[in-house]
């Protein structure tokens, strides 16, 4: 291996590394916002602000770092496969969904100033409806980085499953009156293609990925 070669090794490498350990960090801070905070308000509206205010700060936060490091993602996926046609408009989907977490996450300090749990509610909802539509976005992101990582066994397939599904849960929450009905449906549907496909490509790009040039020349 030539200098030139192995330097460009070495920047692919450490770009693969700095995704994956960002998937990482995204999934810690996620678990935790959503189900320690985000589900303990939706329970106990006013006694979790009341009594775990702190929890609920830390969770609100927990998620802007979660955006933080999608925009991270986002770079360093177009950086590392900037020659495939998917990789821009993939990035822009997923800063998209950054921008829209971040918006959501406005709604959540709204909860301390409310006394009743209804009002306390009436912001976790505006959190989860800017959130859903975010993922709408994502959803999109995941489709497109699909095609571009295409050259990776099984992976692309769940997070092309996964992207439909965001994309279809989020239309079944707008269109359909009693979503709540089918929950318990859709949320194993979510969530079982995206914990395989996005933890499986966060392990890959740890211990393969930038080892090796996968893309062929003409990006498709």
């Amino acid at each position: 291996m030539n200098c030139g070669c192995y330097t460009r090794w070495m920047k692919t490498r450490h770009l693969a590394l700095i995704a994956g350990w960002s998937y990482v960090i995204i999934f810690f801070a996620a678990i935790f916002a959503n189900f320690a905070m985000l589900d303990a308000l939706k329970r106990a509206p006013l006694e979790t602000v009341a009594e775990h205010g702190f929890m609920v700060r830390l969770g609100a936060l927990a998620f802007l770092v979660a955006a933080v490091f999608d925009v991270i993602v986002a770079w360093v996926l177009y950086a590392l496969y900037k020659q495939h046609p998917f990789s821009l408009p993939a990035a822009f989907f997923r800063v998209m969904h950054a921008v829209l977490m971040g918006a959501a996450v406005s709604a959540l300090p709204r909860v301390f100033t409310e006394t009743t749990a209804a009002g306390v509610l009436s912001h976790v909802t505006a959190f989860d409806t800017l959130w859903l539509i975010g993922l709408f976005f994502f959803g999109v992101h995941l489709i497109l980085l699909c095609r571009v990582v295409k050259f990776i066994r099984v992976i692309p397939y769940f997070l092309f499953a996964a992207g439909v599904m965001y994309m279809v849960d989020t239309a079944a929450h707008l269109l359909i009156a009693d979503y709540q009905r089918y929950a318990k449906v859709f949320l194993p549907l979510v969530a079982i293609p995206s914990i395989f496909g996005e933890m499986a490509f966060a392990v890959w790009l740890l211990i393969k990925g930038g080892k090796t040039q996968a893309l062929p020349a003409d990006g498709g």
